[in-house]
């Protein structure tokens, strides 16, 4: 018998070592490595390896991490005691590289957030960003978001990201969103907003909340259905809260099929305060905003707030917030105020927050 030796060609070593290398790269940059262990059992000298889940902090705390998405991650809003923001400004073209989608919120925003939860203190406040956002954090390098973590420095204060067609699912609107009628907007980000206000309300019930408001006193024991007027002629759809349950939720599906039967992407305020404009009127049996406040029988116990509840200074007066000389004046006016706007769509050229509302980020 001959005995023959076999060895394995010095190329296919090569790609050998080469794979197992490449596998090893794997598993490490994945959180887990092979560790090589030697161990001593009953005086006999015994070696193995074994797999061990690494703590890779050096790797995976400088890479930015995605939010959560508010309908696939607990605690969920609770229903009729949360308060809704709603920020869209990446909705449009969403970067494909995670550095251009990284969270931010403007010391405007964040007062925004801030009056809401301090005032609140028994509301959870979910400020929901539209589309893929992500953010380092708290024990990362790359970690600098001080405006960041003084808003989460409030307990009842979450963030979140949402998908538009995933949020709309189970909704009235569900199949007008999948067709992407709503794409065909020339403002598409404020009316992308105005859905997204409206569905949030048909889930959950609560408060919608503009992202250019300082809340000033507590709405907690606000009643469950309301909104408020701008105008002799509009309610607004800037501050609007609806009930989870029977009237309230029915009032929100209405919104949702009054905006998708009056779609009009050509009208800025067409889907907005149009739409709460027009549910009012129907339900109220009146295009009167005085006789929608001054009975409320009427609207079947939906309230309409006069402008002084959250619009006392109208969006003509808006430099009436940023001009010293006229502090007294403004305080005065809006001293029965459940909150203010800052008509940010005007007034984002002064970088500033009004005078005489002072809060810890809010100076």
């Amino acid at each position: 018998m001959t005995l023959r030796l076999t060895f394995f060609p010095f190329k296919l070593l090569a790609k050998i070592r080469i794979k197992l290398i490449l596998a090893l790269f794997g598993l490490l940059v994945g959180g887990t490595i092979l560790n090589y262990t030697y161990q001593r059992d009953d005086g006999k000298a015994m070696t193995y390896f074994t797999w061990k889940q690494a703590n890779l902090q050096s790797i995976s705390t400088n890479v930015p991490r995605p939010l959560n998405d508010v309908l696939l991650t607990e605690p969920q809003p609770k229903p009729g005691r949360t308060i809704f923001f709603i920020e869209t400004t990446r909705v449009i073209r969403p970067k494909p590289e995670m550095i251009n989608n990284m969270l931010q919120l403007t010391a405007r925003q964040a007062c925004a957030i801030e009056s809401a939860a301090l005032h609140n203190p028994t509301f959870e406040v979910f400020v929901l960003f539209a589309g893929p956002t992500y953010r380092y954090y708290e024990n990362s390098s790359q970690h600098q978001q001080p405006i960041i973590d003084a808003i989460l420095s409030y307990t009842n204060v979450k963030l979140r990201q949402l998908n538009l067609k995933r949020f709309a699912t189970g909704t009235p609107i569900e199949d007008w969103v999948k067709y992407g009628h709503l794409f065909s907007s020339s403002f598409l980000i404020n009316h992308i907003s105005d859905l997204l206000r409206f569905i949030s309300l048909y889930r959950f019930g609560g408060i919608y909340l503009d992202m250019d408001v300082v809340v000033l006193r507590s709405m907690e024991d606000m009643p469950l259905n309301y909104a408020g007027a701008e105008s002799d002629t509009h309610v607004a759809s800037g501050v609007m809260s609806m009930a989870p349950h029977g009237f309230g939720h029915e009032f929100a599906e209405s919104c949702l099929r009054d905006f998708q039967k009056h779609f009009d992407g050509g009208a800025w305020a067409n889907n907005g305060p149009g739409v709460i404009t027009r549910v009012v009127q129907k339900v109220c049996r009146t295009k009167n905003i005085t006789l929608m406040m001054e009975d409320e029988n009427r609207c079947l116990g939906f309230k309409v707030f006069d402008r002084n509840a959250f619009y006392a200074v109208p969006w003509e007066d808006w430099r009436h917030f940023f001009d010293p000389n006229l502090v007294k004046q403004t305080l005065a006016r809006t001293k029965d105020s459940y909150l203010v706007h800052m008509w940010n769509d005007v007034s984002k050229q002064i970088n500033r927050i009004p005078y005489g509302r002072r809060f810890p980020i809010c100076t």
